[in-house]
């Protein structure tokens, strides 16, 4: 659920292309509320806020508490710049989990990717926070640009004391990653609506958050029920199982299996019988 174009900052490659002057879109907190309620008779098991930064919708603490109370699972991909006294009360709860983006071990170069200035030291002081309270973590470092220290924010993390998943993605040509060019599948993995669709914050139904040029329904118009039974959705999924034929990535690739990144989303993680984890199946941070 991409409850909001609103951003601190405004990364090079933001697939959102978010920002300070982004908005929360047409979805209310009523209609975010009502898709949770649909998602759960749908056998939803997790949700996933993102944005944007989802902590600037002030409807993000009672949207968790509802998804709570459904027994639904949530992780909030959140940038870690800020995060109040109240946040981490409502992210120390059983079954929330954070994920975020981080680039590299130095702060110039991490500001430049950001541009915004002393988001590395405070993304790095709220991932320390997180792994101080026990707060299930999950962190993507993400190659942008050439000379990219990379492994060594890989090291950082480790640390820091991560010890959930932490990997390295690349550069998605969506959004801002575009560079102007129009998207493509070729920047899609192939798993796109395979256990998970997106829902943005004008109530487009997406495939999944970087297939944004696809948008398959609204729920604002119609229950997330009918939009994935659409029409709409049945030609999207066939088109995009046309153009990855034969080359669609197994559910345990590191691009979207049990070491997946932030970026290619939890649905992406198989939970029934499979070649990973002890009992069959990929969980999130398995380790």
């Amino acid at each position: 659920m991409e409850l909001t174009g609103t951003c601190q900052l405004t990364c090079t490659h933001c697939y959102a292309d978010s920002g300070p002057f982004g908005t929360n879109g047409a979805m209310t907190v009523e209609d975010w509320a009502r898709v949770i309620d649909q998602a759960v008779g749908l056998g939803v098991g997790m949700v996933q806020f993102i944005g944007g930064e989802p902590t600037l919708h002030p409807g993000l603490p009672g949207l968790i508490a509802r998804a709570l109370r459904h027994g639904i699972r949530v992780e909030v991909f959140t940038n870690l710049v800020h995060v109040s006294p109240s946040m981490w009360e409502v992210f120390a709860q059983p079954g929330v989990q954070l994920a975020t983006s981080y680039y590299t071990d130095q702060a110039d170069q991490h500001e430049a990717i950001t541009r915004g200035r002393g988001s590395h030291g405070r993304t790095r002081a709220n991932i320390a926070t997180a792994v101080r309270r026990s707060i299930p973590l999950r962190v993507g470092v993400i190659d942008v640009r050439d000379g990219q220290r990379v492994e060594q924010a890989r090291t950082e993390l480790a640390a820091l004391g991560v010890r959930g998943e932490v990997r390295i993605d690349h550069l998605r040509g969506v959004g801002r990653g575009a560079g102007g060019r129009r998207p493509d599948a070729d920047q899609l993995c192939g798993q796109c609506a395979r256990g998970k669709v997106a829902v943005s914050p004008m109530g487009e139904v997406w495939p999944c958050v970087f297939s944004r040029w696809l948008s398959v329904g609204n729920v604002r118009q119609d229950t997330l029920a009918d939009v994935l039974a659409g029409r709409p959705m049945a030609e999207t999924v066939a088109s995009l199982a046309r153009q990855f034929a034969g080359r669609l990535r197994a559910a345990c690739d590191p691009q979207c299996g049990p070491n997946c990144g932030p970026a290619c989303h939890p649905s992406c993680w198989p939970t029934g019988a499979g070649p990973c984890g002890p009992n069959g199946g990929c969980q999130p941070n398995y380790d």
